[in-house]
């Protein structure tokens, strides 16, 4: 008898870039001298998971009955709040924004789904994405569909874009379109002027005739200010004709990836749309999770506003992205040398390296203590958790079974 419905049976039990990394822990702790570049957590060089003081000591500071008692259904207001100022308010489109506190960036990318597509519907991104977008789609009952994301210059595939834009529209009517900028996952890639002023001309004249949502996955923003900036004014150019959102994250923009706090946002200029896209935010809310942590929210919310303490996390978030860019440095030259076959990386916890057998160049390395996430035509590399001494070792095993 079978109690699962058909859609449910036979599912793996784990996710493959958690069990890769139980792969290589078991082995290091067996004695291997093993380089983990599975995960996405920011580990110094040492291979310690990097906290930031001052973030600790807000989550400390939250009073017991703050952290025991329920938060409200879309979130703190004072967090929800902080968090549109935070990343919005420099653009001047704090007073356009609605938000709704989510479990991490994975609960804001839910809930668009949920929220702007119909079940069957198929989602749209680019052709390397996070594999965990798949699962989210099929979660809520839609597909998921791509467009080439790098053209044969090495650049954003506007072209192609525009095409299976064209497609998803005409089969169903309307779009949900994420493109995750600035610092991808998995390739670090962020969308320079050009390719935005490009991305938008495609968005707004699909716009015409369809609803389309683009929504941004900012969780590595941190990571590249100046991209990020012009993500954002990129997408308050198109706010006429777009409904913009945006999938927010403490997990990589404060190194607490277990507090599962984040936000999605959602930016349009009409007062009307806003609400209802609020109401509807919130009502989803309470059918997906109820409500999110309500210690985290506050911590947070601690964070973005108290002038000092934002000061301090400031400076302890800077010694991680210093710490990271001496690695993206470091492998921009050993593998440029190596030739080995890459995007522009300018930044981020991640690259990749084209392969379109990278199941098998994955299982080679591993044969040589290198763990990486094959993914499909690539071979993703967390330079966030690799150590600087480490790459080296990398870039060689990759010239090597390449």
């Amino acid at each position: 008898m079978e109690y699962l419905i058909a859609s449910r049976r036979g599912r793996p039990g784990d996710d493959p870039i958690f069990a890769l990394n139980a792969e290589a822990k078991r082995r290091k702790a067996a004695g291997e001298d093993v380089v983990n570049a599975t995960i996405g957590a920011l580990l110094d060089d040492d291979g310690k998971l990097m906290v930031m003081p001052a973030v600790a000591e807000a989550l400390a500071s939250v009073e017991p009955e703050v952290m025991a008692a329920y938060a409200p259904i879309p979130g703190r207001p004072d967090y929800r709040k902080a968090v549109i100022d935070d990343l919005l308010g420099a653009h001047g489109l704090a007073d356009q924004s609605v938000s709704v506190a989510t479990p991490g960036g994975s609960g804001a990318l839910r809930m668009a789904i949920e929220d702007f597509l119909d079940r069957g519907q198929t989602l749209l991104t680019s052709s390397y994405f996070w594999g965990p977008y798949r699962t989210l789609c099929d979660e809520a009952g839609c597909n998921l569909d791509t467009f080439n994301m790098l053209d044969e210059t090495g650049r954003f595939d506007s072209d192609d874009l525009d095409r299976k834009l064209g497609e998803i529209i005409e089969a169903q009517g309307r779009a949900l379109v994420i493109i995750n900028t600035p610092c991808h996952n998995p390739t670090g890639y962020s969308l320079d002027v050009d390719e935005w002023a490009a991305t938008n001309a495609v968005l707004t004249k699909h716009a015409k005739r369809a609803p389309v949502v683009l929504l941004l996955d900012v969780a590595y923003a941190y990571y590249a200010f100046e991209a990020l900036g012009v993500a954002i004014e990129a997408s308050k150019a198109i706010l006429d004709d777009v409904l913009v959102l945006y999938a927010w994250s403490a997990s990589k923009s404060f190194a607490q990836y277990g507090l599962r706090t984040g936000a999605l946002i959602a930016t349009t200029p009409n007062d009307e749309q806003r609400l209802a896209i609020g109401n509807a935010m919130t009502f989803s809310c309470r059918g997906l999770w109820s409500n999110c942590n309500a210690g985290g929210q506050a911590a947070i919310a601690k964070v973005l506003t108290e002038p000092d303490l934002h000061a301090r996390v400031t400076k302890d978030r800077q010694a991680l992205i210093d710490m990271l860019a001496r690695r993206v440095d470091r492998w921009n030259e050993l593998a440029s040398k190596a030739n080995i076959p890459y995007p522009r990386y300018q930044g981020g916890f991640f690259t990749t390296v084209f392969r379109d057998d990278a199941q098998t160049v994955a299982a080679k390395l591993r044969e040589l203590g290198i763990f990486v996430v094959p993914t499909a035509g690539a071979v993703r590399v967390a330079m966030c958790s690799v150590s600087e001494a480490q790459i080296e070792r990398v870039v060689n095993g990759l010239a090597q079974v390449l």
